[in-house]
C-alpha cells in the first residue's frame, strides 16, 4: 500500500489517500472465508463421516419426499387434463385434427434434435462438474442418494 498526495505537491496540509492493490486485497479477503470460516474446503475435510451421512441422508429424504408429492400432483393434473380432453372429444365439444398434431409433433422432434446437438458442450461440462463434486464428496453424495430413495418410498 502506498500513500498518494492528490495534488502532487508536498505540503503538509494536503490530504493523503491510501492506494489499495485489489488483487492482493482479494487474495487476503476472500468472500467465502468470511461466510464459511477460514477452513472452507471440501466438506470431507470439515465434518466426520457420520455427520456427512446424516446431512446427505436428511437432505436426500426431503428432496425425495418433495419429488414424490410433486410427481403425484403433476401426474394427476396431466392425466386428468388428458381424460377431460378425451371426454370432450367423444361428446363432440372438441374436434382434433390428428394429422396436424402428428405434423407438429414431427416438426418439434426435428427442432429438439437440432437444439440437442448444439447444447452438447454445455451439458458435458455440467456433467463433468457434477461428477467431480460427487467424487470429492462421496460420503455426502451416497447419503443423499439413500435418503432420496427413502423419501420417495415414504
Amino acid at each position: 500500500m502506498a500513500t498518494v498526495d492528490p495534488r502532487g505537491e508536498g505540503d503538509s496540509e494536503s490530504e493523503v489517500y491510501e492506494v489499495v492493490d485489489l488483487t492482493e486485497y482479494t487474495r487476503r479477503h476472500q468472500w467465502w472465508s468470511r461466510v464459511f470460516g477460514s477452513s472452507s474446503g471440501p466438506i470431507a475435510e470439515k465434518y466426520s463421516v457420520t455427520t456427512q451421512l446424516m446431512m446427505g441422508g436428511v437432505t436426500g429424504w426431503c428432496a425425495g419426499f418433495l419429488f414424490q408429492r410433486v410427481g403425484k400432483i403433476a401426474a394427476t393434473a396431466v392425466g386428468g387434463g388428458f381424460l377431460l380432453l378425451q371426454i370432450a372429444n367423444h361428446t363432440g365439444y372438441v374436434q382434433i385434427d390428428w394429422k396436424k398434431v402428428e405434423k407438429d409433433v414431427n416438426k418439434a422432434k426435428k427442432h429438439l434434435k437440432k437444439r440437442a446437438n448444439k447444447a452438447g458442450p454445455e451439458i458435458s461440462t455440467f456433467i463433468e462438474e457434477v461428477t467431480d463434486f460427487i467424487k470429492r464428496n462421496i460420503v455426502l453424495s451416497s447419503g443423499f442418494v439413500g435418503g432420496f430413495f427413502l423419501g420417495i418410498a415414504s
